[in-house]
Parts: structure tokens; sequence; C-alpha cells
């Protein structure tokens, strides 16, 4: 199963969502980086589900095991890998759904991949559960960021048409992208985040969910870094968002709103600013021809409606070759959007230092 991501620095994801445990090797980082569990541990605890209705009930502390690659607070340029262990599985939920399909999960897909040997419970290897080794790596590799002076962060930009204010492509600082973070609902908008809670426990009292866009950023990165064509910078952080179940699109800077545009109003008019080379505006997002112009990396990424509902489905068995009405049982957020925000920057985080590391224009005295 292809759960790698090779570049500046390897990862590999490992687990079920049901199994002993879950977890994550990540190869090629830089020794001697001093690396706070702690603070690990507060971005993790982002992801986690909450009491207040709006997620899974499933409670797993979701406490990483260290078994190489750490000594002193310090990396030490071998492999670092980490487990999760699984703690509270309710795997009897999905004795109904072995060779019944789900509407909007992976497994009719995943049977016909894996020739019926993959585990289905919780969705197994496909489970957003996967994310929680992803947001450590993105925590690690975070941190060695901010040493550099880079800072990344997101926020839930909409929710079914409840908009929150975007960041501004060209002056959003650090100081906002870390304000974000310490909110216990990830909007920047007091208001908004009451909307968007309402809307939640709606979809969750109708058996229902919602989807919504996720806009994160980076400010302090590099020009200069990236590779057009395959390697592009876009295309990094596209591998790696996907990675993430329920994604569904992404798109930097306009985005498709270019396509509305001229190029009179698209184009970014450069320009010299306390002897730097900047751009008047960010329509471009931050990455032309595949690498960072200097100014913020800018992009949304989509996410599908939790699949997982309670209402009954029409489905198959893909085993008798019958069709079935099928009622999902389980704990299941009405919203994964909340808990995607930071996953969507571990994505970025790791992107970043990737790029970063295999980068041929800056000595290696600075990566």
């Amino acid at each position: 199963m292809s759960s790698c991501f090779n570049g500046g620095i390897n990862i590999s994801l490992f687990g079920e969502s049901h199994g002993k445990g879950i977890g994550v090797v990540i190869d090629n980082l830089p020794a001697g980086e001093t690396i706070d569990l702690d603070k690990i541990g507060e971005f993790m605890a982002r992801r986690a589900p909450k009491k207040d209705g709006t997620s899974t009930m499933r409670n797993e502390k979701d406490k990483p095991e260290i078994l190489s690659g750490l000594f002193e607070g310090k990396t030490t340029g071998t492999p670092l890998a980490a487990v999760i262990f699984n703690e509270d599985q309710h795997s009897g939920d999905y004795g109904n759904i072995s060779h019944i399909a789900r509407p909007a999960h992976a497994d009719y897909t995943g049977f016909l991949r894996y020739n019926g040997a993959n585990d289905p419970r919780g969705g197994g290897h496909f489970s957003g559960r996967i994310t929680a080794p992803l947001c450590f790596a993105g925590a690690v590799c975070g941190q060695i960021l901010a040493s550099r002076g880079i800072t990344t962060g997101a926020h839930i930009r909409s929710l079914k048409g409840i908009n929150d204010d975007c960041f501004d492509p060209v002056k959003v600082t650090a100081e906002q992208l870390e304000n974000v973070k310490n909110r216990s609902f990830p909007t920047l908008l007091d208001s908004t985040e009451q909307q968007m809670r309402e809307l939640i426990l709606s979809a969750r009292n109708n058996l229902d969910s919602v989807g919504g866009i996720v806009e994160c950023a980076a400010v302090g990165f590099p020009a200069g870094i990236g590779s057009p064509m395959m390697d592009g910078l876009e295309n990094i952080i596209s591998r790696l968002v996907f990675s993430i179940p329920a994604v569904k699109g992404i798109e930097f800077g306009n985005g498709f709103d270019c396509a509305n545009l001229f190029g009179s109003e698209n184009n970014d008019e450069f320009a010299l600013q306390n002897g730097k080379v900047v751009t008047k505006t960010n329509n471009h997002g931050g990455i032309l021809g595949g690498i960072s112009s200097g100014m913020p990396i800018i992009f949304r990424v989509a996410f599908k409606p939790t699949p997982s509902i309670s209402r009954p489905q029409k489905s198959v068995d893909f085993k008798t070759m019958t069709e079935e009405e099928l009622i999902i049982k389980g704990r299941h957020d009405p919203c994964i959007v909340p808990r995607a925000v930071p996953c969507i920057e571990s994505a970025l985080n790791i992107a970043l230092l990737s790029a970063l590391i295999e980068n041929p224009v800056l000595p290696k005295s600075e990566v």
C-alpha cells in the first residue's frame, strides 16, 4: 500500500483505524534539531475529538510513543519513528459493512484493490484516524520550520455557505497564524464560530453531515525554493494534502477565480519594498512556475461532508451481488473540517521542510 512520501524528507505512515496502533517513520530530518514534545502534544490536541457535540465521541489520547530518532530532546539524524496505540475501538459497529459498500467510502474500491484482504473496521488504513501520525510528523516539521523563521497556520474559511474572514494574501502575519491556533474553534471571527457550531449540531441532529473549506498560509518562506513541472511546490503540497481523507479539491491564490478575470486583473505587478522584490498583490498564492516567490504561500482545500451518516441509504452487497439498505453505526463526526485544520497545516509543514532540504539554491548550512 502506497503510504509513503519521498522528497527532501521521507514519510511512511502505517496502521489501521481499529488495529493495535498507528504511526509514522520520518527519515532524513536534520540532526540536532530541538523538538518540544509538549508542543507536539498541543498541536495534536487540536486534531483530537472535542466534547462539544461537533465531533466523534471516540476518545483517543493520541499520545505518541517515540521509538527512535530523538535523544535528549534533539533529532539524531536517523529515522524518527513514533507509534500511537489505539485504545477506544468499537469494532462491532462495523460488522454489517464488511461487504456492503458504504456510500462515499473506500469499502468497495479497497476490496477490489486488495482482493478483500484489507481491514474494513472503521475504514482500516483509509480512515481519517491515520491523520493522527500525519499530524505528529507535521508538528515535528513545523518546529523545525519555526526555527528558520517560517510560520504556517490555517482556519475554516467556510462551512456550507457560512463564510469566515479570509487571510489577507499580502499582509497576513505570523502573529495572525499563531493566534488562530489558540482558538478552541479555528475561525477568525467569533460570530462565524457560533453560526458554524449551530450548523454542525443541526446536521448531527438530522443524522446528516456538512463539508467545508480550509484556508492555509505560510509566511517567512524564502523565495526561489521549488522546481518547475513535476516537482513544483504546488505539486508537493497537493500530493500531501490529498493524503488526507475527504479532501476533494485544492486551489492556490486566486485559484478557480482566475478563470473569471482578464490578465490585467490577475497579474501581480512587481515592486521593490525595503530592498526586496515583492508583488503588489498575491493572486499567484506565493508560487510561480512551481517556485516560491517570497510572498505568503496561500491555498484553500475543499472537504466533502463526512460520508458516515446515520440515515438509511441504498447500497450493494458486493459479495452476494444484491442490493441492500444500509444504516451506518458507530461514532462519527458530523463535520470533519474543524479537526482537519491542523492536518492541512501538517501537510504544508512536511512539504515546505522537504522542499527546503532538497533545494539546491540554499547553502546546506541554512537548511
